[in-house]
């Protein structure tokens, strides 16, 4: 749906058109050289902003969150919707979100693609484990799909269809193996040469898994302002609500990327017990405020070497001892 305003805000025409980028284009080129374009960050954008933008449009991609006000209508359509996004980029009062560049948005497409695959054979492996709760079998193996356990996972004494769904499992497990293996390699080749990428792998926790979660979904550093917003943007800052004077501070916001504030957390719970002033830091705050609260306040401070370290190229942090992981 594709509403047309003047400067002033005159409803010039309102077009529904199929998702084609030579539709899009011809409609585009109604609106004469360099026009301001609004575009909503609904399914598959991705082509809409490429197309506006080699077209010569100035694209500005209205961040979801932001615009949550539209719920308040009482009609609700398309039109409407299309017309409000106008509306406010023609006031200066559009919510933007950041559109990244292709390559950053193909990097991120690796990453998600290998993280969705882990999900799906952790899913895989679970159901395993509950097969074998069902038939009442403990291993006694520390992982149940390395080459000890897995020997013993063709050993076990299964009933037919158990020992059926099992061997359906594995097969399936060993494919996804192959698939996350290769999605890996070709991160890896993307992030070859990367500065960001290895300076920050010299922070304790982070390995190159974490590494390229966090130069892909963070991609420019520089589009913040600092660390604080890193945090902010990542939903690792706690929710505030004011009224006068009255300040109310809660649980983190879980707003923004959902694979980086993972990825913070994981690093923080992996730190190891060389990394002597996060780990005093996570003891301290364990202390006072317990263990939940300790990870989420040191994945902020991980973040915080992540934001400089992307930016700049290399870590800055007093007392800090480099440890490999993986």
């Amino acid at each position: 749906m594709i509403v047309r305003q003047t400067a002033a805000g005159e409803h010039l025409a309102t077009v529904r058109i199929t998702n084609d980028p030579i539709a899009l284009g011809q409609e585009l080129g109604k609106a004469g050289p360099e026009p301001e374009a609004v575009l909503e960050a609904t399914y598959g954008w991705y082509w809409a902003a490429d197309v506006l933008a080699e077209a010569g449009a100035h694209v500005h991609l209205a961040h979801p969150l932001g615009i949550k006000g539209f719920a308040y209508r009482r009609v609700k359509n398309d039109v409407r919707d299309a017309a409000d996004l106008a509306d406010l980029l023609r006031m200066g009062r559009l919510p933007e979100a950041w559109i990244a560049p292709p390559e950053t948005r193909e990097l991120r497409e690796l990453v998600r693609h290998r993280a969705k695959l882990v999900d799906l054979r952790s899913g895989l492996k679970a159901g395993v484990h509950a097969v074998l709760a069902k038939q009442g079998l403990h291993l006694p193996v520390t992982d149940l799909f390395g080459v000890r356990g897995r020997q013993l996972l063709t050993q076990a004494p299964l009933d037919r269809a158990y020992r059926a769904r099992v061997n359906a499992l594995c097969r399936l497990i060993e494919s996804l193996d192959f698939e996350i293996d290769l999605a890996a390699k070709l991160v890896s080749a993307r992030l070859a040469g990367h500065a960001g990428f290895a300076a920050i792998q010299a922070i304790p926790g982070v390995g190159p898994t974490l590494a390229a979660i966090f130069v892909a979904e963070i991609g420019d550093a520089h589009r913040f302002l600092g660390p604080r917003q890193l945090c902010s943007w990542a939903g690792l800052t706690p929710r505030q609500r004011e009224s006068d004077t009255t300040v109310h501070r809660g649980p983190i916001t879980k707003q923004g990327s959902t694979l980086v504030r993972w990825a913070a957390v994981e690093a923080a719970q992996k730190i190891p017990a060389t990394a002597g002033w996060l780990v005093a830091t996570r003891a301290g705050i364990t202390a006072r405020r317990g263990r939940n609260t300790a990870t989420v306040a040191v994945a902020r401070k991980l973040l915080t070497l992540v934001f400089y370290g992307l930016r700049d190229g290399r870590i800055r942090a007093p007392n800090q001892v480099v440890t490999d992981t993986a």
